[in-house]
């Protein structure tokens, strides 16, 4: 019984764990690209192929934009 209170807990925490993208506007969607966990990758790509055809003009040129720019990575350098 304590097993299966233990699985059904790992499974309802690893439900909520994950990223909902179908919650985010297309401006949200569009300014995460580049920066989503690679666990997520799979589900944002998902939800972008869903939103793209669906885009006003604005937000597709938004989404170009961005898929042609790099991330930036910002260094944090350690205080002594």
């Amino acid at each position: 019984m304590k097993k299966v209170f233990l699985i059904s807990l790992f499974l309802t925490i690893s439900l909520f764990a994950k990223e909902n993208f179908s919650q985010m506007s297309n401006q949200e969607l569009i300014e995460i690209i580049g920066f989503v966990d690679d666990k997520d990758k799979a589900s944002f790509q998902k939800e972008l192929e869903f939103r793209v055809p669906k885009m006003n003009t604005n937000e597709k040129v938004q989404y170009e934009k961005r898929l042609n720019e790099t991330p930036e990575i910002k260094v944090i350098e350690d205080e002594e």
